[in-house]
C-alpha cells in the first residue's frame, strides 16, 4: 500500500507539473507532435510501399510453354516435375484453346487470325502458369524448369523482375531507416527540450535534495512527466493518422494513380500505427526526461 501511495503521488505530481510549467511543457509536446507526424507519414509510406511490393511479387508469374506435340500424359509429367521444385507456390495449366479464346475476346485482330484454327492446327502452345514463393529465387527456379523434358520456352520478364525486386528492396531499407532515424532524432530533440524544463526547476530539485530525497525519488516524477508529455504529444498524430488516412483511402477508392497501386485497408492498419505512435511517444518522452535529468543535472 505504501508503494502504491508513493507511486500515485508521483503520478499526480507529474501530471500537475505538466500544467504548472505549461509553456515549457507545450514546447516539449509540440516537438513530440511534429516529429511523430513525420514518423507516422514515414510509417504509412513504408508499409504501403511494402504492401505494393508484396502484391507485385505475388503477381509475378513464370509462363512455361510446352512442346506443340506434347501428349496429355507428358503434360502431367511436366506438372509433377515442376511441383517437386522447392520454390513453387502454385501451378495452373492453361490449354491452347482457352488461351486462343481469351486472345480472340481481347482483340478483333486476334479473332481474325486465330478464328480459323481448330485444336489440331492451333499455333498456340499449352502453358503452365507458375507462381513462386520467393521472388528473389525466380531466376533459379526458371532455369530449373527449362531443364524439364517437353518444356519449350520459359518466360517471366527476365531482367525487369530482378530490377523491380532490387528497387523494392532499396525502398524498403530506406523507409525503415527513415523511421528509425526519426525516432532517434525525436528522442534527442525531446531530451534537449525537456532539459530546459528541468533546468528551470533546478531550485526545486535542490530543495528535494536538502529534505533528503534520493536520486531515484527525484527522477521518478520527471519520468512520469515525460510519459505524460509523450502521451499528449501523440494525440494529434494519432487523430491525424486515423482520420487522415481513412479520408485518403476513401477519396482514392483504395488506390493511387492506378489499380495496380493499392493502399492498405484502414482497419486495423490505422489502429496499429496509432498504438505504435503512442508507444514511441511515451518511450521517447520518458527517455528524454531520464537523459536530461541524468546527464544535464548530474543527479
Amino acid at each position: 500500500m505504501r508503494a502504491f501511495r508513493i507511486l500515485s503521488r508521483n503520478v499526480r505530481d507529474a501530471f500537475k507539473s505538466v500544467f504548472r510549467n505549461f509553456s515549457l511543457s507545450l514546447a516539449s509536446i509540440s516537438c513530440i507532435t511534429i516529429t511523430l507526424i513525420v514518423v507516422a507519414l514515414a510509417m504509412i509510406l513504408s508499409d504501403n510501399v511494402n504492401n505494393f511490393a508484396t502484391l507485385v511479387e505475388k503477381d509475378v508469374t513464370i509462363v512455361v510453354f510446352l512442346d506443340r506435340d506434347i501428349t496429355k500424359e507428358q503434360i502431367e509429367d511436366v506438372r509433377d516435375s515442376i511441383d517437386v521444385l522447392d520454390n513453387i507456390a502454385s501451378i495452373e495449366f492453361q490449354d491452347k484453346m482457352s488461351i486462343s479464346k481469351e486472345m480472340m475476346e481481347s482483340s478483333d485482330v486476334f479473332k481474325n487470325i486465330l478464328g480459323n484454327y481448330d485444336e489440331e492446327d492451333n499455333p498456340i502452345q499449352d502453358t503452365y502458369q507458375v507462381k513462386v514463393k520467393d521472388i528473389e529465387q525466380i531466376k533459379k527456379t526458371a532455369d530449373q524448369i527449362k531443364e524439364i523434358d517437353h518444356v519449350g520456352v520459359v518466360k517471366y520478364g527476365e531482367g525487369m523482375v530482378e530490377q523491380l525486386v532490387s528497387v523494392f528492396d532499396i525502398v524498403k531499407r530506406i523507409s525503415i531507416g527513415m523511421v528509425i532515424a526519426l525516432i532517434i532524432v525525436t528522442a534527442f530533440l525531446i531530451a534537449n527540450t525537456i532539459k530546459i524544463t528541468i533546468f528551470s526547476r533546478k531550485r526545486e530539485i535542490e530543495i528535494m535534495r536538502l529534505v533528503g530525497a534520493s536520486n531515484l525519488n527525484i527522477k521518478i516524477p520527471f519520468l512520469f512527466e515525460g510519459l505524460f508529455l509523450g502521451m499528449f504529444g501523440a494525440i494529434v498524430p494519432i487523430l491525424a493518422t486515423i482520420y487522415g488516412y481513412t479520408a485518403l483511402y476513401n477519396n482514392f477508392n483504395g488506390q493511387l494513380f492506378s489499380p495496380f497501386i493499392k493502399l492498405i485497408k484502414p482497419e486495423p492498419f490505422i489502429y496499429i500505427v496509432s498504438i505504435v505512435l503512442l508507444i514511441i511517444g511515451i518511450l521517447v518522452g520518458m527517455f528524454g526526461s531520464w537523459r536530461a535529468v541524468k546527464k544535464h543535472l548530474k543527479i
